[in-house]
């Protein structure tokens, strides 16, 4: 192998290690074709995790390797409702797709798998509550615990309102929210009045 091939090989593969999940774009960032990434490939330097997504073989798959896949993919959507859910521990719900919430008006990537679930918010709505985890060492937004239950509330029709109250109940049980962080986040999302009850039967 040529001495500079062999050099950009490791490059690569240092910028694996630093990124968690790589793109072609990472690659050419630092000068480096795109056309390494294929070749390292099947020489079981990288494994490939979708389309246009590798990462190191060693990286261990966990319950939420597919979130940290998609945010690299799609960098601004957030995850959310039963996907936040389940990642905060607040529902029994195993999701078979990934929720997010991307901005109103936002271009959707053409991603075959894993299966998504959008919803479309502007505003506070959107930008509220975002909390930033590392998963396989790719920065993964998601939103709070309190913005997730209020989300649920929000988008009850969608998830079902038996899903919120679960999340609700669950939240408090296990401490993971505040009445003061629900109860802004429930104004953020304009249903006040829908929570108020419920809020004030678990306390």
């Amino acid at each position: 192998m040529h001495k500079d091939t062999a050099i950009k090989r490791q490059q690569v593969l240092n910028l694996a290690g630093k990124l968690g999940i790589i793109r072609g774009e990472d690659v050419e960032a630092m000068g480096i074709s795109r056309n390494y990434l294929y070749p390292m490939h099947r020489d079981g330097l990288l494994d490939k995790v979708a389309v246009g997504l590798y990462r190191l073989p060693e990286v261990p798959v966990t319950e939420h390797s597919s979130l940290a896949e998609v945010s690299k993919r799609m960098p601004h959507a957030v995850v959310c409702l039963i996907s936040a859910l389940s990642f905060h521990g607040l529902t029994t719900q195993l999701p078979h797709e990934i929720w997010l919430t991307i901005p109103r008006g936002s271009w959707r990537p053409k991603v075959e798998y894993p299966p998504l679930n959008l919803t479309y918010v502007s505003g506070p709505a959107y930008s509220f509550g975002i909390q930033e985890h590392i998963i396989n060492g790719v920065p993964v937004k998601i939103y709070s615990p309190a913005k997730t239950v209020a989300d649920c509330f929000k988008f009850r029709n969608k998830v079902g309102l038996d899903v919120a109250l679960e999340a609700l109940r669950e939240a408090w049980r296990s401490r993971k929210i505040t009445m003061d962080e629900l109860w802004e986040s429930a104004k953020i999302n304009r249903v006040s009045r829908i929570m108020q009850p419920y809020m004030e039967a678990t306390v």
